[in-house]
């Protein structure tokens, strides 16, 4: 196989652009849920409806991981994502002008696609590009994702107040799309063409149990990331917190997801076998939903924190965990835009559950107690995940 990994200066600026780029996939879906009351007082929205913000750019995000990685064999990665970014900012500047539910959620839909194509490029990009410590560098590019929402769930609300408007707290987000647009364009002779493979890398992991098992893996873990994204700073509103104050706790979780995002791949990464650091992952999780439900105005500080370096290593290392299993980097891009793929149609569909919840039942409580269910199962899951076995589950 040849190996495309980039010189030392070439490779330090590329992963610059990488974060730029990666920190461009959350603020369009991450300021939503500090703003939504504001948003609520202009635009006529249930809770149900209001989760389609979150859910239908997840849902497209889904979608469109199936056709990322032939457009990239078609249009090259560099083109590929030029044009994503591009789509992200349009979409997000859009916000500026839009005063209907539809037209909120036709930009997220829009964003969620522009986002889907990047983070189904980026796997295959690190592993070929940085292949001697794909753990790290996973971690630091999804980190750089967390950081993004940490950044919108933070600051939009203090945009909001300053400028009186909800509008300018969802669109400003643009900018960073123009950021990264022009570092991204700039390593334009940087990137050469993935090694190819004999067919298209996602078409054989239909029919692969293996293939299918990581993806509802990934899909339950980002279940609970969407549904805190969207939910949580609600949820605090409703115990009688202000917007700024809701914000700035999503603020918290997703800073601690940042340092977690960070943490826990460099831990794992010299170890062949990380089922043993995911399981701690996934129990960390378990006392923040239950934190979040019976003491939600006591220690409300360490809830959060728990579910952030929880989520925020699980992120990574679902990914990573698919990465092991194949040494080609575009298959191994095949497989993570599959999983992704399918797992975000999965998540997808767990805030506008939460919202039906919380419509019919008047607390998100019990979403709460589901998506802790949802994890214990999760836990039962990495069992099977054992290094030794990879190679004949998946080729």
């Amino acid at each position: 196989m040849e190996n495309v990994q980039a010189k030392p200066t070439t490779a330090v600026w590329l992963m610059i652009s990488v974060v730029l780029v990666a920190l461009n996939l959350r603020p369009s879906m991450a300021a939503v849920g500090p703003l939504l009351s504001s948003i609520r007082m202009d635009v006529p929205l249930s809770f149900s409806s209001a989760a389609l913000l979150t859910m239908l750019p997840v849902m497209g995000m889904g979608l469109a991981m199936f056709f990322g990685m032939g457009l990239a064999r078609r249009f090259g990665e560099h083109r590929s994502i030029v044009v994503s970014l591009a789509v992200i900012g349009v979409a997000t500047l859009s916000r500026l002008w839009l005063d209907s539910a539809l037209e909120l959620i036709v930009s997220a839909i829009a964003a969620g696609v522009g986002i889907a194509l990047i983070q189904a490029l980026m796997p295959a990009l690190i592993k070929s590009r940085f292949r001697d410590n794909v753990s790290l560098f996973m971690g630091l590019y999804v980190t750089a994702i967390m950081a993004g929402a940490a950044l919108a769930a933070s600051f939009s609300p203090f945009v909001q107040v300053h400028t009186g408007s909800w509008r300018v707290g969802l669109a400003i987000w643009s900018a960073l799309a123009l950021l990264a647009l022009v570092f991204w364009y700039a390593q334009r002779t940087a990137l050469a063409p993935l090694p190819p493979v004999d067919s298209d890398p996602q078409a054989s992991f239909f029919g692969n149990r293996r293939a299918w098992l990581l993806a509802l893996f990934f899909g339950l873990g980002t279940a609970s990331y969407t549904c805190v994204l969207a939910w949580l700073a609600p949820y605090y509103v409703e115990q009688g917190w202000s917007d700024q104050q809701a914000g700035l706790l999503l603020g918290l979780l997703t800073a601690m997801e940042v340092v977690s995002g960070l943490a826990t791949p460099a831990i794992a990464n010299r170890r062949r076998d990380k089922r043993g650091v995911i399981a701690v992952l996934l129990v960390l999780i378990i006392i923040g939903f239950c934190g979040l439900i019976l003491s939600p105005q006591h220690l409300s500080l360490l809830w959060p924190c728990l579910l952030g370096l929880g989520i925020g290593g699980l992120f990574p290392m679902s990914l990573i965990l698919s990465l092991d299993h194949l040494d080609n980097p575009r298959r191994a891009g095949g497989l993570t835009a599959f999983v992704q793929g399918i797992g975000y149609l999965i998540a997808g569909l767990s805030p506008l559950i939460a919202g039906m919840i919380r419509d019919q039942l008047g607390s998100f409580e019990w979403a709460w107690w589901s998506l802790a269910a949802v994890v214990v199962v999760m836990l039962l899951m990495i069992t099977r995940f054992n290094p030794e076995h990879y190679a004949k589950h998946i080729r």
